[in-house]
């Protein structure tokens, strides 16, 4: 089995009471199996992990997939090891006390005196030198052999036989290489310090397991178990000393499944961060963590649909154009879901452009609405029909007994659950079309092309510090010649005004060029565009996408190179972090797919959307949902973060990323709810002869939502 650190690494066990129709996830090369995801997931990432050695052959920096496959070949080749010289060798293995390095040459110096049936080599044969093959083994005294072999052509075929002694054999290679030879040690000892053999192999090659002379005192049997004693260095005794620091025997317990190490001294590693979450253990040395904040969980919709709210509302808002539906806040679309009225616009505009795009697509719902003979166009009146005839092709059990309320006309009283699942059915329905992939192809390759805009950008911003660090350079070496060269601009200066002599230019140059330094605003090199290649720089640096086209469309691929290369100056300032976030927001623009910001020791998953402003934290199995909508709870959440632990110094990283993004549409939201509070409080004086419009409540906006983009 592959080592994990040197160590052995026991598999999980499988679960207890494990029923035959029960759903669990089993990993492929192990046989594992779990019943929770999360776990099969931990456990397959350590694997894929290149932290695993090779058991047999010794290499590092595996997967434990290649671990296993390195341990399988490496066993293959083992087990060609000639069974003749099996035993000799196994003789010299036991109770060694050699590095591997010396016991392998020590092995193969001695087994090359010693020839076997089928070992191909050379024999002088007349003036010159054949290959042969050994056919039988002659013994003619105490240590004296000769060898019967078969001369080979060159197809290895055997063409004659004769009988040679051990002086006309020539070895032009060794008959197994040094790695062979360490893997075949690994292979058949249970430890290292000394080489001790598996009990089954000893006895199987008559081989004695008893501890010799020279090792007793030092290492016995206790339970089973072979233990070394250390010795303390002897001063009236040069041999003991000498064999303490060559030895350095270990006083632990080993299982006899486990290759120590090759100095066998085992010393205590420091953690090296970061690790797994649930693995941190407090230090002194840790800052003090905040207390995690509770987050807020006061939803109008059932808890258990919270997600596929969040869904499809980013899903609607972020495709509004290709959609032609005008965007609207989450906390509408949520109002409008748990609304008891069936003909709520900001729902029928929604499910009117998910329609839209499905009969356009010329796939199996348009095909049904074209035998219906419907009407082309969606209106308030006749789009409960396109809804039932979606219905009917899905045929979900646990949606179809809401059809029949749904043709009746009383589309409020359906369960809110149950209309986010129609809707979820809808969006998972539009992305499958042709339309939507044609997008998301179109929006890759757009974001490809930001990304290479981008990276063009710093690479040019790098070789220009590289140049101006250069300069500088060159501008502060003192009088005389610079590396055999003419000189400087400044010792020329000094030469023809006297007053400023013995490095006073220097300084004064110096003193230039850092004030310059300090009032630069981009905060780099204070570069000046003086020169035309500069200006173009400037300019390309300066290059900034178009608005879409009037009638929606999206820019090309072509056409976003072509305006990031073009000439014309955005408004904006040319500033590093400006730039920056101009990429980012462009690439937001062309969302493909939602991550999470990450996750905590919990497994809980942080969401944020940009147009909402708040952090929805989602639990590990998708039934919990809450949500941050302040900075002080951002503050607190990220003050609760240990970056010892992966999951959290990750979601840590992000949200520093995002930080002052985060707070301002925060701040916003907050800015917001305290308008519509005061406006809720404040009673306005009216005049008793003038009758004043009615006032227009905030909750109630979804109720005025119009579709701008409409068709």
């Amino acid at each position: 089995m592959p080592l994990l650190r040197r160590k052995p690494f026991a598999l999980a066990k499988p679960p207890e009471d494990l029923k035959l129709d029960e759903h669990v996830y089993r990993i492929r090369f192990t046989k594992e199996i779990f019943r929770e995801y999360h776990d099969y997931l931990d456990r397959l990432n350590l694997y894929r992990q290149r932290v695993w050695m090779c058991k047999v052959t010794g290499k590092t920096g595996l997967t434990y997939e290649e671990a296993l496959v390195s341990e399988q070949r490496a066993t293959e080749k083992v087990q060609q090891f000639p069974r003749e010289l099996m035993a000799p060798a196994l003789r010299i293995i036991q109770y060694s006390m050699l590095p591997l390095k010396e016991l392998a040459d020590s092995i193969a110096e001695k087994l090359q005196e010693r020839l076997f049936v089928g070992a191909e080599l050379y024999g002088k044969k007349g003036d010159g030198v054949c290959p042969c093959k050994i056919l039988k083994v002659i013994q003619e005294g105490a240590d004296k052999f000769c060898y019967e072999v078969a001369w080979l052509d060159k197809n290895k075929n055997i063409s004659e036989k004769t009988q040679v002694s051990v002086e006309d054999l020539v070895q032009k290679k060794p008959l197994f290489s040094r790695n062979m030879l360490k893997s075949f040690i690994r292979e058949c000892t249970c430890r290292n310090a000394p080489w001790v053999l598996h009990d089954e192999l000893a006895q199987s090659h008559g081989i004695s397991l008893d501890i010799p002379k020279e090792l007793r005192g030092r290492i016995f049997f206790k339970d089973g178990l072979l233990i070394c004693s250390k010795k303390r260095k002897n001063e009236g005794s040069m041999e003991e000393t000498d064999n303490c620091k060559r030895e350095k025997l270990d006083a632990a317990q080993f299982d006899g499944s486990a290759q120590e190490k090759e100095n066998d001294q085992q010393k205590d590693e420091p953690i090296k961060y970061p690790i797994d979450d649930l693995l941190v253990k407090p230090s002194p040395d840790d800052p003090v963590f905040t207390d995690l904040p509770s987050p807020s969980r006061d939803f109008s919709v059932p808890m258990d649909c919270v997600g596929d709210l969040l869904m499809v509302w980013d899903f609607c808002t972020s495709f509004g154009k290709l959609l032609h539906l005008w965007p609207y806040s989450l906390e509408d679309f949520e109002n409008a879901v748990c609304h008891k009225d069936s003909n709520v616009v900001l729902l029928v505009e929604s499910h009117a452009a998910l329609f839209r795009i499905l009969i356009n697509d010329d796939g199996e719902y348009s095909s049904a609405v074209k035998k219906r003979k419907l009407k082309s166009k969606i209106t308030m009146i006749n789009w409960t029909e396109y809804l039932c005839d979606f219905l009917e092709m899905i045929n979900i059990p646990g949606l179809n007994h809401y059809e029949a309320t749904i043709k009746r006309g009383h589309y409020g009283l359906v369960d809110a659950k149950a209309k986010l699942e129609i809707l979820r059915e809808l969006v998972n329905r539009a992305l499958e079309t042709e339309i939507f992939r044609e997008k998301l192809d179109e929006f890759i390759e757009q974001r490809r092309a930001l990304g290479a805009s981008r990276r063009e950008e710093a690479l040019e911003d790098g070789r220009k510090r590289r140049k101006e660090k250069e300069r500088l350079k060159a501008e502060s070496e003192g009088n005389g010649t610079v590396d055999g060269y003419l000189l400087n601009s400044a010792s020329v200066s000094t030469n023809n005004n006297p007053s400023i002599q013995n490095g006073d230019v220097g300084n004064k140059r110096n003193g230039e060029i850092e004030s310059s330094r300090q009032n630069d605003p981009l905060g780099t090199s204070g570069i000046k565009h003086s020169n035309p290649a500069s200006k173009k720089a400037s300019k390309k640096l300066k290059s900034e996408l178009k608005e879409p086209t009037e009638n929606g469309k999206e820019l090309s691929r072509k056409e976003l190179m072509k305006q990031l290369k073009g000439d014309k100056d955005p408004p904006e300032k040319n500033s590093k972090e400006q730039r920056r976030e101009y990429f980012e927001r462009e690439i937001e623009k062309r969302i493909v797919c939602r991550s999470p910001l990450g996750k905590d020791r919990d497994y809980n998953r942080y969401w944020w959307f940009r147009r909402d402003g708040r952090i929805f934290v989602e639990s590990c199995d998708s039934k919990e949902w809450g949500y941050y909508c302040s900075k002080e709870e951002l503050d607190a959440l990220m003050g609760s973060l240990n970056c010892k632990g992966e999951r959290e110094r990750a979601l840590r990283k992000q949200l520093e990323k995002y930080y002052s993004t985060i707070c301002s549409e925060l701040q916003k939201r907050s800015k917001d709810l305290m308008q519509k509070i005061a406006m809720d409080e404040s009673v306005p004086r009216r005049s008793t002869r003038v009758r004043a419009p009615p006032r227009q409540n905030p909750a109630n906006a979804y109720l005025r939502y119009v579709n701008k983009w409409k068709e």
